[in-house]
């Protein structure tokens, strides 16, 4: 997968994976930086490396999922979360889709 696909406009959530790893080569510890350490392990299926950011805690201690709910918690908290979840889960099918499709 290019750059030039995951950063496609097109693809729902491409915003936010552009913010997030925007946020980690700036070592920025975000609610989209955070989004995509919890959605690594998908990502990295799909050929996206996700950066380790610095500063983040230890996943094995804390996990990022509950890292990012602490982060967003008085932004609106489990709606948010979940609106989150769920823009990066609608990318991951989306490249997925386009994936199976190319092949």
């Amino acid at each position: 997968m290019n750059s030039s696909d995951i950063l496609d406009p097109k693809i729902p959530g491409s915003d936010i994976v552009a913010k997030g790893l925007d946020d980690i080569r700036n070592g920025r510890i975000s609610a989209y930086a955070l989004l995509l350490h919890v959605a690594a392990p998908r990502l990295k299926r799909l050929a996206i490396d996700i950066p380790t950011l610095p500063g983040v805690k230890n996943p094995e201690d804390v996990p990022y999922e509950h890292q990012l709910y602490e982060l967003i918690k008085g932004a609106g908290g489990h709606g948010f979360y979940n609106a989150l979840c769920n823009r990066i889960s609608s990318f991951a099918s989306a490249l997925e889709a386009r994936k199976s499709h190319k092949e």
